[in-house]
């Protein structure tokens, strides 16, 4: 294999790709991205964890032997991170060793073979729907940070997606760690209709969102009851695939409050500020910051047995009967931090129910959170 890709296109790419490998590896090939060089002058450059893959396509200046290497991912990247912005690199392979050249810097590096890196099979993907790049960035950004790191029960360990008729078809996302719960909705997209329950892995949900960072347009999705696969179309294009969480999401319209009948109405942003300034007491473990209520107002408090105590008031709209209740510093400033507007609506029960929390009634976005004993 003999090509010559652009320094920018090569470093792009593989900022793509290398986060998908990752540092310790028992397997050694999995360290190594594949690059394939074909005729036509597109390079494709691979790299997989073996639950997920990414493959990107660039265009290189010339390709004058096609052929497919694997090397280190990890190096490779931060050898064309060190070249100099402009420059053309040239990648030759031969004999077990990939030659880097540009300029008057020569690396050469120790390769595996093409044959030996595993491709994940896809399979038939039956169900498949477009969604602007735009709209899936909402969807992740509001739900991903409920997603849940305890790999005990690994079915919360994603998003979970799924589609319903109830008033009009729609798409649901969804992520909980048993403490809170955000949920987004969209109109279902055309082709959506049928598609099984799918739970994406956090991994393959922190990959497709950087990838659509740059993108515009539209992305597309394609998936069975065991893989999906986004592709990114642009230049050359980027389509990752991934594997799906085996398990069942449970049935999480149980704990979405419906019968709340006590309504803050709040500024997000004044809210969160005054969460996070008197939660700086909070003592670690627990985090726990008391909310009283009273007529059009909030008092903010945190007892440590510590660190003392802090209190903050702030001004609100509120009707109902004054009473108090606790939360998670962080879980409340995480959906806090999701509301892009003036106002947010808490919608309470009592110190012991979980409390629903959205910006309006017509917002696709809808979080759930569940108190403390304070």
């Amino acid at each position: 294999m003999k090509a010559t890709i652009e320094r920018a296109t090569l470093l792009r790419c593989m900022s793509h790709v290398q986060s998908v490998v990752e540092r310790r590896n028992t397997i050694p090939i999995l360290s190594n991205v594949l690059i394939d060089a074909a005729e036509d002058g597109t390079v494709k450059v691979m790299a997989t964890d073996l639950d997920l893959q990414i493959v990107e396509t660039v265009s290189a200046s010339k390709v004058e032997t096609p052929g497919a290497i694997t090397v280190s991912a990890h190096l490779l990247n931060d050898i064309i991170r060190k070249l100099k912005e402009g420059s053309q690199v040239q990648l030759d392979a031969a004999d077990n060793r990939l030659e880097i050249r540009s300029g008057r810097a020569n690396f050469k590096l120790p390769t595996l073979p093409r044959d030996d890196f595993p491709v994940i099979v896809e399979g038939d993907l039956p169900t498949s729907f477009e969604l602007p790049a735009k709209q899936l960035a909402e969807l992740i950004d509001r739900t991903r940070f409920a997603i849940s790191t305890e790999e005990t029960r690994y079915y919360l360990n994603g998003i979970f997606l799924h589609v319903t008729d109830e008033d009009a078809p729609v798409l649901k996302a969804a992520a909980t760690d048993g403490h809170r719960l955000a949920r987004f909705t969209l109109a279902r997209p055309e082709g959506a209709a049928g598609m099984p329950d799918v739970i994406v892995p956090r991994k393959a949900v922190g990959e497709i969102r950087k990838l659509i960072e740059e993108a515009d347009g539209t992305v597309l999705v394609d998936l069975s009851a065991s893989k999906i696969r986004f592709t990114i179309s642009g230049e050359g294009g980027v389509v990752l695939t991934s594997k799906l969480i085996d398990g069942t999401f449970p049935d999480y319209s149980r704990v979405i409050p419906t019968g709340n009948d006590k309504l803050l109405k709040v500024d997000p942003r004044l809210f969160f500020e005054g969460v996070d300034r008197v939660a700086t007491i909070a003592t670690e473990k627990t985090r726990a910051v008391k909310i009283g209520l009273d007529k059009d107002k909030v008092i903010l408090s945190v007892t440590s047995p510590d660190n003392g105590n802090a209190a903050e008031e702030l001004e609100a709209e509120y009707g109902s009967d004054g009473f108090e209740i606790g939360f998670n510093a962080n879980y409340l400033k995480d959906i806090l931090g999701q509301i892009d507007s003036d106002t947010v609506e808490l919608h309470l029960a009592d110190a012991g129910a979980p409390t629903l929390i959205r910006k309006d009634e017509g917002s696709p976005a809808l979080y759930v959170l569940m108190p403390m004993r304070v």
